[in-house]
């Protein structure tokens, strides 16, 4: 009766968590109303990177300037920026997968009123000391973005994609702009602003130094100080008014005062060997649309280069097309011949040899070694398998909107958890195929072996990401609620599998007799040793992704939104044929040659491959041009982690689909 009532109180305590990280996110789902001079929350997120730190210089050149790159946020009121504070800070309550990716939420002192628009409203002054300064200017020149959210939405800056030709709103706007100007040797720069600073870009003449000889190119920093918030709003008739767009249109402006609004003709600097007086300033207009509340977001989720996505997948649908016509084709006549000569009646009492695959019978369902870690590995490459493919179905069907932020990353999380059923089963059945005899081993170790990995791997970033005062560090209380969420849901569901796989499964009824003495496996030729058949092997299913992981990738280390799972789904559908194909076709010609070792081998040959290609492929991202030791390692840990998991996805494929068609050929023939 007692453990009754603690598990009944676990579940409402859950349940009640979820409810209040839900709550906030309620404008994002369901649509809020608003009337004239209700006020609107403007809340602020953290400062993140963006992929616009390299810079033009006079000539049209990319300039490199700094070394360092950050590839990971800050939160809005650490110390350095010196950002207004409200009376009171609150942090919003978030969602689970939103606070993975680093979101930090909270109220702002800007008042906001519906259809009341205010010009140049002082927000307050703020002194910034020379090392903050240069901080800052850091992070401007390496292109952070601050990111706000008013009704759910996103604070964004307009954007016109020069290859679709349309425009969009892009998430987020500069902390600040750079100019690149040419100067001499170590001479100052002289400016003198034509126009004042804003994001439609700034133009500035440069004095000439005298008596210096040599010319270099420098990146001037101006912080952004003044925000012209444009709220675009739909009239529903009879005084009721939604949010459906918003805009930022961020200015640097040097003020003489807090009270004055005039423009003193700078743009503000701030000096890195002194205090610097700053005084930051709002506008807001309202501006009327007949977009409806149900397609705001229609103006955020832009698809970038849809001509080179669809022909990537066109191609590769040939690829695949044209790969299981061969592969199904040889194999057939292949197998059809075999069988006819394997299963022959001898009426002459003569002897014949038998000779290809056939030889194996005794030695194929052998147990290979570390068969325990095998298993393991293609049980939880299975669970990730059915996590990834049901995330991403539901998300193309549009159940996971950009607009409930984190809804991914949680779905991802509570789906990978609850599958902890078909991961155990599946490394159970694979283990019994196996003919093992620790299955209780295989159990406990089942759900705790790979997410244990991710685990470790979370907190050792966590470390270094709290070592430079990051935002995207998970504060404690999330880590356990994570743990206690795998206790609860996970392992249970993971035990169950394990038992119901250990009574019920059949995989270890063999069609055919293992011999005591294992046979001698001949030459094989270089194109089927491991190593060059998987380097091979792993060109086609890499392929099938790489324009998406591009995408992919902006979306994480860059914060830009990504909603095409539509692309993202058939893709993956085509990286599980072309994993399958290829696998089954290399263990077929294998086994013709008589290598009977295709347990490891088809795993290694099904994952290995594409995850080298994934790391290499996320190396070639960066350019090369990443700086700084904090930056270096989260990226290549991530990545690292990325590619190992990719690995035990298609390692889990060719071995499933190496294990069903081995089973289907050694029991279609007979055997003495």
């Amino acid at each position: 009766m007692l453990s009754g009532k603690i598990v009944i109180s676990c579940l409402l305590s859950v349940a009640f968590y979820i409810e209040t990280v839900r709550c906030f996110y309620l404008p994002g789902v369901a649509p809020m109303t608003f009337h004239e001079g209700d006020e609107i929350p403007l809340l602020v997120n953290h400062l993140s990177p963006s992929m616009y730190f390299q810079h033009l210089d006079e000539d049209g050149k990319t300039f490199k300037g700094d070394k360092e790159r950050y590839l990971y946020s800050y939160d809005y009121y650490y110390e350095k920026f010196h950002f207004c504070k409200p009376e009171k800070i609150v942090k919003q309550p978030e969602s689970l997968g939103s606070t993975i990716f680093g979101d930090r939420i909270y109220n702002s002192p800007f008042e906001i009123k519906m259809l009341q628009d205010q010009e140049c409203t002082s927000l307050c002054g703020s002194v910034i000391p020379g090392d903050d300064a240069k901080f800052i200017n850091k992070l401007i020149k390496n292109g952070f973005f601050q990111n706000w959210l008013i009704d759910g939405l996103p604070a964004a800056k307009k954007i016109h994609d020069t290859k679709t030709k349309s425009d969009f709103y892009g998430s987020g706007f500069e902390l600040g702009f750079v100019q690149v100007l040419q100067t001499v040797g170590s001479s100052q720069v002289n400016t003198v602003p034509k126009k004042p600073s804003s994001n439609e870009g700034i133009e500035l003449d440069t004095r000439e130094p005298k008596n210096v000889q040599t010319l270099q190119n420098i990146e001037v920093a101006y912080f952004v100080n003044h925000f012209d918030i444009n709220i675009e709003y739909h009239d529903r008739g009879e005084g009721n008014y939604r949010v459906v767009g918003v805009t930022i249109s961020p200015a640097s402006i040097d003020r003489s005062s807090p009270d004055s609004c005039s423009s003193t003709g700078k743009p503000l600097i701030l000096e890195e060997d002194k205090d610097n007086q700053v005084y930051f300033t709002y506008s807001v207009k309202f501006i009327p649309s007949e977009t409806v509340w149900a397609t705001r977001w229609d103006k955020y989720l832009h698809t970038y280069d849809p001509t080179i996505q669809w022909f990537s997948l066109i191609n590769f649908s040939v690829i695949v097309l044209l790969l299981s016509s061969v592969v199904i084709h040889s194999l057939l006549k292949a197998l059809k011949s075999d069988f006819a000569r394997y299963n022959e009646l001898n009426l002459d009492d003569e002897f014949h040899e038998d000779a290809g695959w056939k030889l194996g019978h005794g030695d194929i369902f052998r147990i290979p070694h570390k068969s325990m870690l095998l298993s393991i590995l293609v049980g939880s490459g299975t669970q990730l398998f059915v996590m990834i493919i049901t995330t991403i179905f539901f998300a193309a069907l549009g159940f996971l909107s950009p607009s409930s932020r984190g809804s991914l990353a949680t779905v991802m999380f509570m789906l990978y958890a609850l599958f902890g059923f078909v991961g155990s089963y599946t490394s159970m059945g694979v283990y019994k195929f196996f003919q093992g005899p620790y299955w209780k081993a295989n159990m406990m170790l089942t759900p705790i072996l790979v997410p244990g990995f991710i685990f470790s791997v979370i907190l050792s970033m966590n470390l270094i990401l709290l070592y430079v005062h990051s935002s995207d560090v998970i504060p404690a209380s999330t880590l356990f609620f994570m743990v206690f969420l795998w206790i609860i849901f996970s392992l249970p569901s993971a035990v169950a599998g394990s038992l119901i796989a250990h009574k019920k499964c059949h995989w270890d009824e063999h069609p055919t007799k293992t011999n005591q003495i294992a046979r001698q496996i001949p030459f094989q030729p270089w194109y089927l040793k491991t190593i060059p058949a998987t380097l091979i092997a792993g060109i086609f299913p890499f392929g099938s992704i790489a324009i998406e992981l591009y995408f992919i990738y902006s979306s994480l280390w860059f914060n830009k939104i990504f909603y095409m799972f539509g692309f993202l789904f058939f893709s993956f559908l085509l990286l599980t044929l072309t994993t399958c194909l290829v696998t089954i076709l290399i263990t077929y010609h294998s086994l013709c040659l008589e290598n009977w070792l295709w347990h490891w081998r088809s795993f290694i040959v099904g994952g290995v491959g594409c995850a080298v290609y994934v790391f290499i492929h996320s190396i070639l991202f960066t350019k090369f041009k990443l700086g700084g030791f904090t930056t270096v390692v989260l990226y290549v840990g991530y990545s690292t982690v990325i590619s190992v998991l990719c690995c035990i996805v298609t390692g889990a494929i060719g071995f499933m689909s190496s294990m069903f068609f081995i089973r289907k050929i050694y029991s279609s023939i007979k055997v003495d």
